[in-house]
C-alpha cells in the first residue's frame, strides 16, 4: 500500500520520499528512494527526511519487537523450551510529533485484527495524527500480500468506509483524500 500510495502522490505531482524496508516492489518512477533493514534505520532515516515534509504518510507495518540478542551461529535444539528475549523497537510513527518534532500533516496506518475503528481511533489520539487509515488485516483476500484493499479513514470527528478496490485505484482515493484534508487543515491554522 505504501508503495501504491508513493506512485499516486508522484503522478499527482508531488514531490514523494519513499522508505522501505526489503520488499520485491519496483520503486515507482519519479520517488526519491532511501532503502532500510531495520526498524532502528527506518527510524534513523524517519527522523533525517521528516523535516523536510508537509505530509508524513506512515504506512509501514514495522515490527513493534526485535530480537535482544542475533545469535551468529544456527541456534541448535538444546531443550523442549527455548526462550528468545524481545527489545521494543522505536515507535516510528508515535515519535513523529515528539520528540521528532514534525509540524506538517500526519497520517498514520492501523493494521488491526480486532475492533478496526475503536483501535484506529485510540492510534489516532496517542500518536497525534490528522487521519488514520485503518484496515482489517484479519480479513482473507485484502491487505498483506493481496493486491487488494479495505479501508477506515479515521478523522478526529467521523469515520469514512472506502469500499474493496485494488491498492492501485484505492491509492489514489487516498491521495485525494489527504489532499483535501491537507487543504482544511491548513485554512484551520
Amino acid at each position: 500500500m505504501g508503495y501504491a500510495m508513493a506512485a499516486a502522490f508522484a503522478h499527482e505531482g508531488h514531490s514523494v520520499m519513499l522508505v522501505s524496508g526489503p520488499t520485491n516492489l519496483d520503486v515507482p518512477d519519479g520517488v526519491d528512494f532511501a532503502p532500510v533493514e531495520t526498524a532502528a534505520e527506518m527510524h534513523d532515516v524517519v527522523a533525517r527526511y521528516l523535516g523536510k515534509m508537509d505530509i508524513a504518510v506512515f504506512a509501514a507495518a514495522v515490527a513493534d519487537y526485535t530480537p535482544a540478542h542475533v545469535e551468529e551461529q544456527k541456534i541448535k535444539k538444546a531443550s523442549e523450551i527455548f526462550t528468545l528475549q524481545l527489545v521494543r523497537t522505536a515507535d516510528i510513527l508515535g515519535s513523529a510529533r515528539q520528540p521528532l518534532g514534525f509540524t506538517g500533516m500526519l497520517v498514520g496506518f492501523a493494521a488491526e485484527t480486532e475492533n478496526l475503528e475503536a483501535n484506529a481511533r485510540d492510534k489516532l489520539i496517542q500518536k497525534r495524527c490528522d487521519l488514520i487509515i485503518a484496515n482489517d488485516v484479519s480479513k482473507p483476500g485484502i491487505g498483506f500480500d493481496s493486491d487488494e484493499n479495505e479501508v477506515l479513514l479515521v478523522y478526529p470527528d467521523h469515520s469514512e468506509a472506502l469500499p474493496p478496490a485494488s491498492k492501485h485505484d484505492l491509492a489514489h482515493q487516498l491521495v485525494d483524500a489527504i489532499v483535501d484534508l491537507k487543504k482544511l487543515w491548513v485554512d484551520r491554522r
